[in-house]
């Protein structure tokens, strides 16, 4: 099998213009690999990633305007890539319950679609695919108590070192159900076919060039909200807790998942900031407070699925990688917040109102 180590062809991004895949697709570039992206463009914000991501690196970087739902389409550019890293998705919970259908078709029909690509070309190259926490479902069986104004866990070892992969699935709204499907049908593909795949089991990811709204990508939310001297909307009373990953430690764990591969093969790794890099929602309002300025909150129900507390065990691709950790929770927030006072700060403002 390729092992994903020749620079010859390129690397495919699905949704390589979103947040995560602009910032590997620029990792990976400045590196010397070429980078093929797959993306619709229909998700605000992605076109100005596009736009940079060109600017910055000229023909060393392509872009081809589909949509994973295409079968034809996606076997074509599947059959030019050396390795593959699966982001295109449907990214909102909210989204997922307002339409079922359009959930499900993006996120297992078109992950089926590069799959079947995948696993018919004549040696598939390694493909890392990006799942979520959220295939753990409200995690019920996670005794919580209130402590210092945030939820924590009851359980030792739980607290001390977050929820691992032994955490049972438990599939909570369409989002949950229909990245659990495709999370699986990657595992599944990896060990039934013995193909080289990996699947990560995301937290909070958060960085430049993230365009974050009430959706998805909370932490730029906030801040741009507070930039824009805004109201925001807290779901549940804000002592919910996540950890936070800064996308710079994202894209050096992606890449070590590929140079692992294919001795990593069928598993999937919970990836996010760890217990050093937790992060409740209110906490984020003070730290909010004292680089700009508070944004006025409300506060409304519960959302259906949503955790109480969430934080990654990383111990299993520490162990396998070397990999951990090294942007801390206040570095990377001034660090975004520096990135969204920049030249295109209005640019990022307008889009999150989109």
């Amino acid at each position: 099998m390729n092992n994903g180590t020749s620079k010859r062809l390129p690397v495919l991004i699905t949704g390589g213009a979103g947040f995560i895949g602009s910032n590997l697709a620029n990792s990976l570039l400045e590196s010397g690999e070429r980078v093929m992206i797959l993306d619709n463009l229909s998700r605000s914000g992605v076109e100005r990633n596009w736009k940079w991501l060109k600017a910055q690196h000229g023909s060393a970087v392509e872009l081809v305007e589909a949509d994973v739902r295409k079968p034809k389409e996606v076997t074509a550019i599947v059959r030019e890539a050396g390795a593959i890293y699966h982001f295109a998705a449907q990214v909102a919970v909210t989204t997922s319950l307002e339409d079922p259908e359009f959930d499900f078709s993006v996120n297992v029909l078109g992950t089926l679609n590069v799959l079947h690509a995948w696993r018919n070309l004549a040696s598939p190259p390694p493909l890392v695919f990006t799942s979520t926490n959220k295939v753990y479902g409200s995690l019920p069986d996670v005794d919580l108590r209130e402590h210092e104004g945030r939820y924590e866990p009851v359980n030792d070892r739980i607290r001390v070192c977050g929820i691992s992969e032994a955490q049972p699935l438990e599939f909570y709204s369409p989002y949950g159900c229909s990245k659990g499907a495709a999370d699986q049908y990657v595992l599944d593909h990896a060990r039934t076919f013995g193909l080289p795949a990996l699947v990560f089991r995301m937290s909070c990811i958060y960085g430049p060039r993230q365009f974050g709204t009430e959706d998805q990508g909370w932490v730029a939310h906030f801040l741009i909200r507070a930039q824009e001297r805004g109201r925001l909307t807290v779901y549940g009373d804000g002592m919910q807790v996540r950890d936070v990953l800064f996308v710079e430690d994202l894209v050096r764990a992606l890449r070590l998942a590929r140079e692992n591969l294919p001795r990593l093969a069928g598993q999937a790794f919970n990836i996010g900031g760890g217990p050093g890099n937790t992060l409740s929602l209110l906490e984020l309002l003070n730290q909010i407070e004292a680089l700009d300025r508070r944004p006025e909150v409300e506060f409304a129900d519960w959302r259906p699925g949503d955790q109480r507390y969430y934080v990654s065990d990383v111990t299993r691709f520490t162990r396998a990688t070397g990999w951990r950790p090294s942007v801390g929770v206040g570095e990377g927030i001034r660090r975004l917040h520096e990135w969204l006072k920049q030249s295109d700060k209005g640019a990022a403002v307008a889009c999150a109102r989109t």
